[in-house]
């Protein structure tokens, strides 16, 4: 039963990994140029700055499920033994941060998006996606991603919690199983 959880947290750390790289990528490369009334206008991620911090964590985060990942490798190999309490700790407070960081940072992407798609007249915010409709197209699909990313680490803090909470006594409070 162990040993296909920890599969399964392989997999979805994996998923996770790459969809925040293909994240991470997509919005770091779009860009689209145009003239637009004699004037270069180019509309870039770094344009809006919750795209830009998308952009960052979304990369921290795939370093960090990396790690993550040839942790859960070294323990299906056979090289890790043992319950270690302040490892399995560390790792799900590490993976719920990661997780809300990573969908706070989503959220907020959208909602600037979501203000770009529409425009705002009250503050002279035009309508980017009737212009640059390729550049739109490819930071939706970066939060299309950056969202599939999140519900992986969603379900890996799910196995985190399982892996961390195991090790307790069901009948005593915050007491250790008998080994």
């Amino acid at each position: 039963m162990e040993r296909w959880i920890l599969r399964c947290e392989v997999l979805f750390r994996f998923c996770a990994m790459w969809l925040l790289v293909l994240s991470a990528c997509l919005e770091g490369l779009a860009a689209q140029r145009k003239v637009i009334y004699g004037i270069d206008i180019t509309a870039r991620y770094k344009d809006l700055q919750s795209l830009e911090a998308s952009v960052y964590i979304s990369s921290v985060a795939a370093a960090y499920n990396l790690l993550q990942l040839s942790r859960c490798l070294a323990r299906l190999s056979g090289n890790s033994k043992g319950s270690y309490r302040y490892l399995a700790w560390t790792s799900y407070l590490l993976d719920q941060i990661a997780v809300y960081i990573v969908f706070g940072v989503c959220s907020a992407a959208l909602a600037q998006s979501v203000l770009v798609l529409t425009g705002v007249e009250a503050f002279l915010w035009l309508k980017w996606c009737g212009k640059f409709t390729r550049f739109c197209f490819q930071i939706g699909g970066a939060l299309a991603c950056g969202y599939v990313a999140c519900v992986a680490m969603i379900l890996v803090s799910v196995i985190s919690a399982y892996n961390l909470f195991r090790l307790y006594s069901p009948k005593k409070f915050l007491l250790l199983k008998a080994s």
